[in-house]
C-alpha cells in the first residue's frame, strides 16, 4: 500500500500544503502573503491571522490537485519550528485536527531539514539527481546561515553558523537601508546583475572556525552611503547598481569562504545550497564555479523549492515517518529549535 504523505508548511509567511506518494510529489501549493510589504518586514500577528484563512483552501486546492481524498492519507507532516509561533500555532493546530480526524499518526519536521532535503524532491516524469550522504549544505536564508554535514536523511552536524545575523537579513536590511523595498534579496539580486561588483569594497569579519558573522557588513555599508551621500545627495540614485553588485559580491565571498574550507577539512565532495538565499543567481553561479574548480558535485535545488514550501516539509516528513517517528497530539510548536 502506498504511503500517502501531507504536508504542511506555515513558519512564517507562507501557507502551503504539498501530497507525497512514495517520495514522488503530487501537488505542492503556496499561498503568500502580501501585506507585508507595506511595513518592510513580516508583521508576526497579520501573518498568523492569514494564515488561518488560507490554511483550509490551500489543503484542499492540494488535495484536489493532487487527485487524492483526505481518507487516503497515511499521515500528516508539519512544521512544528523554529519560525513564528503564532504562524506555526495555524498550521500545528490544524495537523492535529486532521490527525484526529482522519485517524492517521502525525510527523514533525524541523523547518531546516525541510530545506537541507529540498534537493530529494521527486518530481513524477522528472529524473533527479540527488546528492550522496554524507555532503554539505550551505543553508543560507532569512533567519539562519549554517554550514550542515548531512550524514544521512535524520543525521546531521552543524560545523558552522552565524554568530549574529543571517545572510539573508543581512540582504533585507540593507535594502531597505538603500530604499530599495522588502524582500531585500530578489531586489539586490536583479539591481546586481547591472552593476559593477568590483567597484566598492566592505569590511569582511575576521571570524575563527567555520561561523559566520554579517552584522559588520550592514554597519559599512551604513557607514559608507552615510559618508558618500554626505559628498553627493545623489549618490546613492546614482550608484545603486554597483553599490549592490558590491554588497552582494562580499556577502558570497564570505559565505563560500567558509564552505571551501568546510569541504577541505572533511574531504567532502558533495555539496548542496538550501534556503530562501539559495535563490540568489550570484550565489548559485558561484558555487556551480567553485564545485568545477575544485572537484565538488553540485547540487542546486529547483527555484520553487527555495522559499518556504511543503514539498520539502513533505519529503523531511516522509524519511521520519519511514524511520519509525511519530509525534503525540500533545506536541506545541516551537519558536526556536536547539538541533535537528
Amino acid at each position: 500500500m502506498a504511503d500517502i504523505i501531507l504536508g504542511i508548511e506555515s513558519s512564517c509567511d507562507d501557507t502551503s500544503a504539498a501530497v507525497l506518494r512514495d517520495g514522488v510529489l503530487l501537488s505542492n501549493v503556496i499561498a503568500s502573503q502580501q501585506v507585508h510589504k507595506d511595513f518592510g518586514g513580516v508583521v508576526p500577528e497579520l501573518a498568523s491571522r492569514a494564515h488561518e484563512l488560507n490554511i483550509v483552501p490551500v489543503v484542499s486546492e492540494a488535495l484536489r490537485k493532487a487527485g487524492v481524498k483526505p481518507e487516503d492519507l497515511t499521515a500528516v507532516a508539519f512544521t512544528r519550528g523554529p519560525g513564528l509561533l503564532g504562524s506555526l500555532l495555524v498550521g500545528t493546530s490544524f495537523a492535529k485536527a486532521l490527525s484526529l480526524s482522519l485517524d492517521i499518526p502525525m510527523v514533525m519536521v524541523n523547518h531546516l531539514q525541510g530545506h537541507i532535503l529540498a534537493n530529494f524532491v521527486r518530481q513524477p516524469d522528472k529524473p533527479v539527481d540527488e546528492p550522496e550522504f554524507p555532503y554539505l549544505c550551505l543553508l543560507v536564508s532569512g533567519g539562519n546561515s549554517q554550514i550542515v554535514r548531512v550524514n544521512s536523511p535524520l543525521e546531521y552536524e552543524i560545523l558552522g553558523q552565524t554568530i549574529d545575523d543571517a545572510v539573508g537579513e543581512a540582504f533585507d536590511k540593507c535594502s531597505k537601508m538603500l530604499g530599495l523595498g522588502y524582500p531585500g534579496g530578489p531586489v539586490i539580486d536583479r539591481l546586481a546583475k547591472l552593476g559593477n561588483p568590483d567597484r566598492f569594497h566592505f569590511a569582511k569579519p575576521n571570524i575563527p572556525g567555520l561561523d559566520y558573522s554579517f552584522s559588520g557588513i550592514k554597519t559599512s555599508l551604513l557607514y559608507f552611503v552615510r559618508d558618500e551621500m554626505a559628498k553627493d545627495p545623489d549618490f546613492l540614485e546614482k550608484n545603486k547598481e554597483d553599490l549592490c553588485a558590491s554588497f552582494q559580491k562580499t556577502l558570497i565571498d564570505i559565505l563560500m569562504g567558509k564552505l571551501i574550507r568546510a569541504a577541505k577539512e572533511t574531504k567532502i565532495r558533495q555539496v548542496t545550497i538550501g534556503g530562501g538565499v539559495s535563490a540568489n543567481s550570484g550565489l548559485r553561479e558561484r558555487i556551480v564555479a567553485e564545485g568545477k574548480k575544485r572537484g565538488w558535485k553540485t547540487f542546486l535545488p529547483e527555484f520553487k523549492f527555495t522559499t518556504d514550501n511543503a514539498a520539502m516539509i513533505a519529503v523531511a516528513g516522509w524519511f521520519r515517518y519511514r524511520a519509525g517517528e511519530r509525534t503525540p497530539l500533545d506536541v506545541a510548536p516551537v519558536s526556536r529549535m536547539a538541533d535537528y
